[in-house]
């Protein structure tokens, strides 16, 4: 069977790319960047034959007209390459994202597939900075994240327990890692799709709805709305829940209400459900991975409580 080999939880923001010297000075934003640096280097330790990213869609692969809760990619994946992100073709493992596909319809979910997938910076960020040296291909679930109604924290868990089941079930003997992508704390100015008040609201909901075909139309704008944006960065919160990982024990945080979790970590804490399931997916029989904490930081110019997550399963998980 394969085998789970490694976790990584890490926050994204494509100011990082984009915006790098108005952080120079930052403490926070080096050593976000120091513990994405030894992440990268665990993987390319760990030897994934290939890597499942969790992640989110920021309204540019998928859109209002259509948004699943879940989505993997088994075919042609492609970045948007949005600030400078990467963009292009990106290799899948089609077997093995099939495999996840059949696993999660056994477990009772109805996951959508793609065999033509637009992934944006939710998926990609990673790639560009934990996988830059690794010639791997990736098995990308899509989270709808953003969009309400959201799949609930428990069903997130539920989720990642389903794909290790599938990875080990597989009937190979690969390595494979999983990566989480977003979070921590922050607030977005984006509107509930259904309470759009400002004409900033309507231009959002707009550019979600119409974008498929023509999403660069809308990103002068938006990309000014985000900006013109205040931070708004729980530390105390987002440091609980790093705590959690490194305990294993996700069990206080399960229980919590899409209200809940605005209100202690704004709408854009929404993309821990990624990490919530690749703390599942990296639970086996014999107990819950080790966490460790490599790097967490605020970062006010990028929004976000920046952090890095490592976890390391059981060692009779990862025996080659």
């Amino acid at each position: 069977m394969s085998r789970l080999v490694l976790g990584v939880g890490a926050s994204h923001s494509t100011l990082m790319n984009t915006h790098w010297a108005e952080v120079d000075h930052l403490p926070a934003a080096h050593r976000f960047r120091d513990g994405l640096a030894q992440a990268r280097d665990a993987l390319a330790e760990a030897r994934p034959d290939a890597v499942v990213v969790i992640g989110s869609n920021h309204f540019r692969g998928m859109f209002l007209d259509l948004m699943p809760a879940f989505t993997v990619g088994v075919g042609e994946v492609r970045g948007a390459g949005e600030a400078g992100t990467p963009g292009g073709p990106i290799p899948v493992d089609t077997e093995l994202g099939r495999r996840v596909v059949d696993g999660l319809v056994t477990d009772g979910f109805d996951p959508a597939f793609s065999l033509r997938l637009t992934v944006d910076h939710g998926i990609t960020h990673s790639l560009q900075h934990l996988l830059p040296a690794l010639d791997v291909p990736i098995v990308p679930v899509v989270v709808n994240m953003f969009a309400p109604p959201l799949p609930s924290l428990r069903r997130c868990h539920a989720l990642g327990a389903s794909i290790a089941a599938a990875v080990r079930g597989d009937g190979q003997d690969k390595r494979i890692a999983v990566i989480a992508s977003g979070g921590l704390s922050h607030r977005l100015p984006w509107p509930k799709w259904f309470a759009a008040l400002s004409d900033d609201d309507r231009f959002l909901v707009e550019a979600w709805l119409n974008g498929r075909t023509s999403w660069s139309e809308y990103e002068v704008r938006r990309r000014q709305i985000i900006r013109a944006a205040r931070p708004d960065i729980n530390e105390e919160f987002d440091r609980w829940f790093l705590g959690l990982l490194e305990t294993g024990d996700l069990s206080a945080l399960l229980h919590r209400t899409d209200e809940q979790i605005e209100e202690e970590g704004g709408n854009g804490a929404h993309e821990l459900r990624a990490w919530i399931a690749m703390a599942a997916a990296l639970t086996s029989a014999e107990g819950p991975p080790a966490g460790r904490t490599l790097a967490y930081g605020a970062v006010p110019d990028w929004l976000t409580g920046m952090g890095v997550s490592l976890l390391t399963p059981s060692s009779k998980e990862t025996t080659a």
